[in-house]
């Protein structure tokens, strides 16, 4: 058994927790949004409180989040602060020490045949694979919960 936690990156990104055992289908432990700190041009990513949450489902064997980049016609502003809070993301991983996988968006998304769909077809997608776990993907807006799973399953082609 392998304890993954995916990462979507960003603001109003999501975390993961995903087991994945060869004779069984994969199993979502736990998903969050990212934790914020701070509100409106203030806000940032909690990194104390991500690491907190990764130190509360130790073990972890790896993380898998998605490679963060800048949107055509995003602002200097909001291109910087996504920025800085990825930097807060990766920090608080390589804190715990945990093994880190940067995954291409294109990469991720055609390990699970998602390629060109957009957010709520992630999530719906999720939804099907982690039946159990449908409180936690249930809003249109855990998106980034979902994608964040994903991305988990994806890690070294494990998907399903």
């Amino acid at each position: 058994m392998t304890r993954v936690l995916g990462v979507d990156p960003g603001i109003r990104g999501g975390l993961a927790i995903v087991e994945i055992n060869d004779s069984a289908a994969p199993k979502l432990v736990d998903a969050i949004n990212i934790p914020i700190v701070g509100v409106k041009a203030k806000e940032r990513v909690d990194a104390l409180g991500i690491r907190a949450w990764i130190e509360a489902h130790k073990p972890i064997d790896h993380v898998a989040i998605e490679r963060a980049g800048s949107m055509p016609k995003q602002g200097v502003a909001s291109t910087f602060k996504y920025g800085r809070a990825v930097g807060a993301l990766e920090a608080a991983i390589a804190l715990g020490g945990i093994p880190l996988t940067v995954l291409e968006p294109a990469v991720w998304k055609r390990r699970l045949g998602l390629y060109g769909t957009n957010k709520e077809t992630s999530r719906q997608h999720a939804l099907q694979l982690f039946p159990a776990a449908h409180a936690l993907l249930a809003r249109r807006k855990d998106h980034g919960r979902a994608e964040a799973a994903l991305i988990a399953l994806a890690l070294n082609g494990s998907a399903p």
